[in-house]
């Protein structure tokens, strides 16, 4: 039979692994995001900031909220969404995409199968460094297409991603305090 002392002895242990803290009668909960790593987004970190022409206008960011094709064709869009991302954990995504185009503008067969190659091992191979999120036929896919690629070798995973990131992240993008935190610069600059 355990006595009460042992219980009350094991209450700092508990309460250090759990963030929610016991105060009085009350369970006060801790939320994730008010820790201040994601309370702020510290906009002297961007170096799309330190340079006027670098900026993204009102016009930009109004379009970024549009699409995410308009998001990911601003360079300005890609980097603030590529620091969105990786505030979530889940900044695979975006760079396999922007790897993705890069691939396709190669010209040379050579090239391709290197880039194609080491896309494959970055992002699509199990246990990769950045492996991102993709069923099993795709990855099959993008695994037979390694021999000879062409330009539309990664089109399918391509596609995923930006299904994954479309319906997921880019909401929370858009309704993120960092793009908030864009727009109300963008208008103090004006």
């Amino acid at each position: 039979m355990r006595d009460a002392t042992s219980d009350s002895s094991m209450e700092p242990l508990i309460n250090s692994r759990n963030p929610d803290v016991i105060a009085g009668n009350k369970i006060k909960k801790t939320n994730w995001r008010s820790r201040p790593l994601f309370k702020t987004f510290p906009l002297r970190e961007y170096s799309m900031m330190q340079r006027k022409s670098d900026r993204p206008t009102s016009e930009e960011l109004s379009q970024w909220a549009e699409s995410l094709d308009n998001l990911l064709s601003s360079k300005c869009g890609i980097t603030a969404f590529r620091v969105f991302m990786k505030s979530e954990y889940c900044e695979e995504n975006v760079e396999f995409w922007v790897a993705c185009e890069e691939f396709r503008k190669i010209n040379s067969r050579a090239k391709r199968r290197s880039r194609a190659k080491r896309i494959y091992e970055e992002f699509v191979r199990e246990d990769s460094p950045k492996e991102i999120n993709l069923d099993f036929h795709t990855k099959e896919s993008v695994l037979q297409c390694l021999l000879f690629p062409s330009r539309s070798s990664l089109k399918a995973a391509q596609n995923r991603v930006y299904f994954l990131m479309e319906h997921n992240s880019y909401p929370r993008f858009l309704e993120s305090e960092l793009y908030h935190e864009l727009c109300k610069f963008v208008e103090v600059e004006r």
